[in-house]
């Protein structure tokens, strides 16, 4: 609850209470964008880029209005340009490269694909959980959050597993380069750092790849660069190093901060413990209520009026999906956690035709890394209400311990 000096403040801000990038808004940022879409939710920041908070204008904006993620000179609001950075991967490209690219990587991640890794994710976890049983303790992160999307990623494209911890440290910092001219020196020189080091690291991969050609997406990837135009040198190296990145930073964010939510919402956590069933309907509210990705950009590719205020053509858009997915005129009660909502149409994986390319299989691994886990410690409860974030540019939690006796 705000204090009268505090509900006050934001009417000198310059970003209404609701900066994105400064770290205070990760704990929380759900008042702040209720507030914002409230007083006004179709806005221009400071530093030129619109937000849209409004479930329908999120909506509208990724899928219906003409619009990019490129700017008109072919350039990305506010990233600084990295060789081997993240600027040719699939999700910062527009029509056609980015037509071209997606179908090249769409087998991959498809649901039947997806459905083809649901027995190796259950003998993960059940492995997972084992030793988590046998040592008496939990840290929902580094115990399973982490090892299950990394372990499967790596699998998936023949990066060994071995190298997990250093590679993990990199894809957190390198997250940050998305928005690079928009943070600290340090932070940006911390992602340059790590993309310099993943860049190398891949290009010793690549280079025995090319030696022995395999049956996972590192090595389709180089088959295609090999095949001419599909798929350009520097193509391969964004992309493998992209899809490594997307492929766990944010399930590690959906898994943690889901079983965050349910341990804080026992009376929810007990209707998911008696009916596991409710799993897919559950999985679906964590990502709606507290989803790892606060927002997403797209450029506007003409003037676009909405509501009461006109978006010129050329101008970035901030589409909030955290605000989005707990508007009051779209969910009821959006503040309520509840895992038998009903046509929970969250935005979380984004819209049109940037929509999340690992969509199923987060799901997939969200499903069984958190259905087990309830299942199998029926007495978890939370060490600390304090919310310890890691150092990834969206909301993944660091740590999260959990006593498993009560």
């Amino acid at each position: 609850m705000e204090n009268s000096a505090t509900s006050e403040a934001w009417r000198d801000d310059p970003w209404l209470g609701a900066n994105p990038f400064d770290p205070a808004f990760r704990d929380d940022p759900y008042p702040a964008l209720a507030r914002l879409r409230t007083v006004d939710p179709v806005n221009e920041t400071p530093i030129g880029i619109f937000r849209l908070t409004r479930y329908d204008d999120v909506v509208r904006m990724l899928k219906e209005v003409p619009s990019g993620v490129r700017m008109a000179d072919g350039t990305i609001f506010g990233e600084v340009p990295v060789e081997g950075g993240p600027s040719e991967f699939v999700l910062r490209l527009d029509p056609p490269a980015h037509t071209r690219l997606r179908k090249l990587l769409t087998h991959a991640f498809r649901p039947r694909s997806v459905e083809r890794l649901r027995a190796r994710v259950e003998t993960l976890v059940d492995e997972l959980l084992d030793r988590v049983e046998e040592k008496g303790e939990l840290d929902v992160i580094a115990d399973l959050a982490l090892p299950v999307p990394s372990t499967v990623i790596c699998e998936m494209m023949g990066v060994p597993i071995a190298d997990r911890d250093r590679f993990t440290q990199w894809t957190a910092a390198a997250t940050h380069l998305l928005a690079g001219a928009l943070g600290s020196p340090e932070v940006l020189e911390r992602g340059q750092h790590a993309i310099r080091s993943l860049r190398e690291y891949f290009e010793v991969l690549i280079a025995d790849r090319r030696r022995h050609l395999g049956d996972d997406v590192l090595s389709d990837l180089v088959r295609a660069e090999e095949g001419g135009d599909r798929l350009s040198p520097s193509e391969l190296m964004s992309n493998s190093i992209g899809l490594l990145i997307a492929g766990f930073e944010t399930t590690i964010g959906l898994i943690g901060n889901g079983v965050r939510a349910l341990l804080r919402h026992p009376d929810q956590l007990a209707l998911l413990r008696a009916d596991p069933g409710l799993i897919d309907g559950a999985v679906e509210e964590c990502l709606r209520y507290e989803g790892p990705i606060v927002l997403t950009i797209r450029v506007t590719r003409e003037d676009t009026r909405f509501g009461d205020r006109t978006i010129p053509a050329d101008r970035p858009v901030m589409c909030l999906l955290a605000a989005a997915n707990r508007d009051p005129a779209h969910f009821p009660d959006p503040d309520r956690f509840d895992v038998r909502r009903a046509d929970n149409d969250h935005l979380s994986f984004g819209g049109g035709a940037h929509f999340c390319l690992g969509a199923h299989l987060a799901r997939m691994e969200a499903r069984e890394a958190i259905g087990k886990l309830v299942r199998r410690f029926p007495r978890m409860e939370l060490a600390s209400e304090r919310a310890e974030w890691g150092t990834s540019l969206f909301r993944v939690l660091g740590r999260l311990p959990v006593g498993l006796r009560g």
